[in-house]
C-alpha cells in the first residue's frame, strides 16, 4: 500500500512529506559519539531513534545510506574552542595513546549498541580518517572569504557571514544580531574576531598530543568540520536527512549549515530531525554534567540510583513509549513499568502463535495494520503504534480466554502485524527467546503433560504440586479447554 510519510523538520517547524532528493535512495546522516567514555542512556536515544528511521525507511522501499560519524578528535572540552580535546584529557589521565582510548570506547559503544538491537549504519567514518577532507573545506570557506587565519588558527567569520546571508541562526532560533552587538572582544584579548566566531582548524599547543600539519599550522580539526566535510563526501552536497539529539541544534548543527552555505550557498539537508533528551529530575543526563548513568551500569543494575538491573529491551522499549521530540525524564517507576508492558506484549505474542484457529472470526483486525502506518507516517509515533499492540494484546487474551474467535488467516495477519512493526521496525525482541528456548518450551510441556496425565488418574495430589512448585519459580499454570498453557509471572 501506499504510504505518505510526514517528517518534522526543525529548520521550518513544521511536519512536511517526505520527499527524497533521488528517490528510492535516501542519504541520512546522524552524528554519533564522542568516544572518551561509556554510552549513557543520552546516547540511547539519538541511535534508537535513527535506528527506527532507518528502519521504517527501509520497510518503505527506500535504500538508504545511513552515515553515523564516529567523532575521535576535534571536541573540545564544554564544546567550546577552548581547552583540552575530550579524547586526548582522558589519554593523557589514564596515561594510553588517545586513539587507543577512542578504540576502546567505540568498541564499548557498538557492544552496548548490539545489545539494543540497533543496526550499524551503512557507513561508520571517523573524524581522524579524514582529515585532509576538512583541510579542503577550511580552504574552501576561506577562499570564499568567509573565515580567517589567526596565530596559525582559522575561525569562521560569524559577522560576514550573517551580515551576507542572514541564515546563522536559522536552525536554533538564535538571535545573532544581539549575540554579536554584545559579544564583541576588545583588541587583543582573542585570536578571535568575535567570540561568536567557531574554530574551523585549531593550532596545537605543545602540550596537544592529536596534531597534523596544515597549510596554517601544526593543529587539529575543529569540531563542526568534521561532520560537514564526511558528511559531503559520502552522500553529496544537499542529502535527504540530518539528525541528532536537541543539544547538537546549536551550536553543532548551526555552525554545519554556515560552513555548507558558505562553500555552496545552501545547507547540507532536506530535513533536519532532531530528538529530545533524556533527563534526570527534570536535568539533561550527560557527561559533562557528572549525572549520567551508563548502559552497562542499566544492564547490570550497578548505580546507586537504579533498583534493579534493567535489560536492553526494557531500555528500548522505554524510549520508544516516548516520542522522539518529547522529552523523557528518568526513574525507577518509569522504567519497571515499560518492563512489564514489554513482558505483556511478548507474552501476546507467545499466546498469540498457541491459538487454535476457527472457521470464522467475531472480532475486525483489518484496522490494525492501518493504523500502525498511520502512526509511523506522522513522523514516526513510535509510542501510538505500541498502544496499538496493547489493544492487538487485548484481541489476542480475549480469544485465548474462549470469547472471540479468529481464522486462520486473521491469525496469520496478526503474527505478521507483530513481525513487521514490533520486531522489525520498532527493533524490539523477545530477550526470554535465546538459544535455549526450545528446551525450555520442551521441558515446560513436559512437565504439563505429566501434570495433565496426574489430573486424568484423578492424582490431584501430584497434580496440584506439580502447579504450586512452578509458582514458586515465578510460572503461572492456566488451565483452559483446550488443556494448560503456562506464562512468566
Amino acid at each position: 500500500m501506499d504510504q505518505v510519510l510526514y517528517i518534522y523538520n526543525t529548520l521550518t517547524r513544521i511536519k512536511e512529506p517526505f520527499k527524497p532528493i533521488a528517490a528510492p535512495h535516501v542519504g541520512m546522516y546522524v552524528c554519533g559519539p564522542t568516544v572518551y567514555g561509556d554510552g549513557h542512556l543520552g546516547h540511547a536515544r539519538p541511535a534508537i531513534t535513527f535506528d527506527v528511521v532507518f528502519r521504517y525507511l527501509q520497510h518503505l522501499g527506500y535504500k538508504v545510506r545511513y552515515v553515523r560519524n564516529i567523532t575521535d578528535v576535534g571536541h573540545l572540552e564544554h564544546d567550546a574552542d577552548e581547552g583540552e580535546d575530550k579524547i586526548a584529557k582522558k589519554a593523557r589521565l589514564e596515561q594510553l595513546e588517545p586513539m587507543e582510548v577512542a578504540q576502546y570506547y567505540t568498541n564499548r559503544y557498538h557492544d552496548a549498541m548490539d545489545a539494543l538491537n540497533v543496526l550499524r549504519p551503512s557507513i561508520e567514518p571517523h573524524a581522524s580518517g579524514h582529515i585532509l577532507e576538512q583541510i579542503e573545506l577550511v580552504q574552501k570557506i576561506l577562499d570564499a572569504g568567509y573565515a580567517y587565519v589567526s596565530n596559525g588558527s582559522v575561525y569562521f567569520d560569524v559577522r560576514k557571514y550573517h551580515e551576507d546571508t542572514h541564515k546563522y541562526g536559522q536552525l536554533s532560533g538564535r538571535v545573532i544580531d544581539e549575540m554579536l552587538s554584545t559579544t564583541r572582544d576588545l583588541d587583543g584579548q582573542s585570536e578571535k574576531h568575535e567570540t561568536a566566531d567557531f574554530a574551523l582548524w585549531k593550532k596545537a599547543a605543545p602540550e596537544h598530543i592529536m596534531r597534523w600539519n596544515s597549510p596554517w599550522s601544526v593543529g587539529f580539526p575543529g569540531w563542526h568540520t568534521e561532520c560537514t566535510a564526511m558528511g559531503t563526501k559520502y552522500l553529496g552536497e544537499t542529502f535527504d536527512i540530518h539528525g541528532g539529539g536537541m543539544d547538537l541544534m546549536f551550536p553543532h548543527h548551526e555552525s554545519e549549515i554556515a560552513q555548507q552555505c558558505a562553500v555552496t550557498g545552501h545547507g547540507p539537508c532536506k530535513y533536519w530531525m532532531h530528538n529530545n533528551m533524556i533527563t534526570i529530575n527534570g536535568q539533561k543526563m550527560g557527561k559533562s554534567l557528572g549525572n549520567f548513568i551508563t548502559l552497562d551500569e542499566f544492564f547490570t543494575g550497578n548505580h546507586p540510583k537504579l533498583e534493579q538491573a534493567y535489560s536492553p529491551m526494557t531500555i528500548r522499549f522505554f524510549i520508544l513509549q516516548a516520542h522522539y521530540r518529547s522529552t523523557v525524564d528518568f526513574s525507577n517507576e518509569a522504567l519497571q513499568a515499560a518492563e512489564k508492558g514489554m513482558q505483556r506484549l511478548m507474552q501476546s505474542y507467545k499466546t498469540l502463535k498457541s491459538l487454535t484457529p476457527s472457521k470464522t472470526s467475531s472480532i475486525d483486525i483489518k484496522e490494525f495494520r492501518q493504523k500502525c502506518y498511520d502512526a509511523m507516517n506522522d513522523d514516526f509515533n513510535t509510542p501510538i503504534v505500541i498502544s496499538h499492540f496493547f489493544d492487538i494484546a487485548k484481541v489476542v487474551n480475549t480469544v485465548n480466554d474462549h470469547k472471540a474467535t479468529l481464522t486462520k488467516a486473521d491469525l496469520d495477519d496478526l503474527k505478521d502485524l507483530y513481525d513487521t512493526f514490533l520486531f522489525n521496525i520498532l527493533g524490539l525482541k523477545d530477550e526470554a527467546s535465546g538459544n535455549n528456548t526450545q528446551i525450555v518450551d520442551g521441558l515446560m510441556n513436559m512437565i504439563l503433560d505429566v501434570r495433565a496425565q496426574a489430573k486424568a488418574n484423578k492424582d490431584w495430589a501430584t497434580s496440584d504440586k506439580i502447579r504450586d512448585s512452578l509458582s514458586d519459580l515465578g510460572i503461572a499454570v492456566k488451565d483452559g479447554k483446550d488443556g494448560a498453557t503456562w506464562e512468566l509471572k
